[in-house]
């Protein structure tokens, strides 16, 4: 079985220097030779010239239009087409980057490397990556759920042309973004600067117990609300909390008053308990969860304490696509659940109830 090979997404609205970032890996000295997929629409696109300077470098253009969306067939030729060429020894690549267009919802793309056979075996979804420009990112959020979803798919993001506002406007974009997406960790990239291990092999597709949350997400969680567990705090938001109801907490603490007015549909939260779950119920209630908001979850993982188990139990998943494993044993950690949900107009209390539900 050859081993499979790594494959990033690389997404941001127009003007978010993708392609400076791109460039910039292209041409540092990592020893790695690298397929590029890039779709050959909009105001960004790489001059080839100035990508294949040195020939190790194959670029693949895709023909009308969207990779991401309208086509993702092409996707999956220009993935397969990449294989053939290897295997007959034209070509070499150990990994593949996926630049997408600007104004693409990074989903569907994430989704070929689970619902295509022969991509999934040869191909591993590494992560992706998201770049937020610090001069335009409110506007675009606000008016794009694309840009939206961009963030909430993310593995890692960043911020670049920071260099363009000041240190208060970084900070309030972080705080925004943040509660969008916590497990998506938030730095600086401008001018495509930035290590290549904050880029490449970040696993954000592994079934892994890792499950990182921003601690200032939590913090702020826990400043908002003077409850045991993250999830009670749902009951305070009532149901009629509309669009904003994660983005920023913003009933609670007063320094961060100025962000009620970004009403996110994309917004994420967390369940958390020291109580097990019952497997049957937990079974059924995320299959009623993921068949009725499956569409609209973009991305959710979680470690699980479930009941007569002993070991940790993982999951994670991109709308319907779910995948479980039993990772390592308890040991000496306290056992407990911790779960982050990514998603468009959720309704995370019902959630939140639903999930206490289903505990032992």
């Amino acid at each position: 079985m050859s081993k499979l090979t790594p494959v990033t997404i690389l997404t941001g609205f127009l003007g978010s220097g993708k392609t400076t970032l791109l460039k910039r890996i292209l041409n540092e000295r990592h020893g790695m030779k690298i397929a590029v997929i890039e779709n050959e629409f909009g105001e960004e696109n790489i001059d080839n010239e100035i990508l294949v300077q040195d020939g190790r470098e194959q670029i693949v253009q895709m023909s009308n239009g969207c990779i991401c969306c309208t086509i993702r067939g092409d996707l999956v030729q220009a993935l397969s087409g990449l294989l053939t060429r290897r295997d007959a020894g034209e070509i070499d690549f150990d990994r593949v980057v996926i630049e997408t267009t600007g104004v693409a919802n990074p989903g569907p793309v994430a989704q070929t490397f689970f619902m295509d056979e022969e991509i999934a075996s040869r191909y591993l979804l590494d992560a992706v990556i998201t770049l937020v420009d610090a001069k335009h990112a409110h506007m675009q959020l606000d008016k794009q759920e694309e840009a939206q979803r961009q963030v909430g798919f993310a593995d890692a993001i960043f911020i670049t042309k920071s260099d363009l506002v000041s240190g208060d406007d970084v900070a309030e974009l972080r705080h925004r973004l943040l509660h969008m997406n916590p497990r998506a960790p938030i730095r600086t990239a401008n001018f495509g600067e930035t290590p290549i291990d904050t880029i490449f092999d970040l696993r954000g597709f592994n079934l892994n117990e890792k499950l990182e949350l921003d601690p200032e997400f939590l913090r702020a969680d826990e400043h908002d609300h003077d409850h045991d567990h993250d999830h009670e705090h749902g009951e305070q938001c009532g149901a009629d909390c509309g669009h904003d109801h994660d983005h920023g907490h913003h009933h609670g603490h007063g320094h961060h008053h100025h962000h009620h007015h970004h009403t996110d549909r994309i917004a994420s939260f967390v369940f958390r308990s020291g109580k097990p779950f019952h497997y049957g119920k937990l079974e059924e209630f995320l299959s009623g969860i993921l068949a009725v908001y499956g569409e609209k979850l973009l991305r959710y993982k979680g470690v699980l304490y479930m009941e007569g188990v002993d070991r940790k139990v993982v999951f994670q998943g991109v709308h319907q696509l779910m995948g479980s494993d039993i990772g390592a044993k308890w040991g000496d950690e306290t056992p407990g659940t911790k779960m982050v949900f990514i998603g468009v107009d959720l309704p995370r209390d019902a959630i939140l109830k639903g999930l206490e539900n289903c505990l032992a």
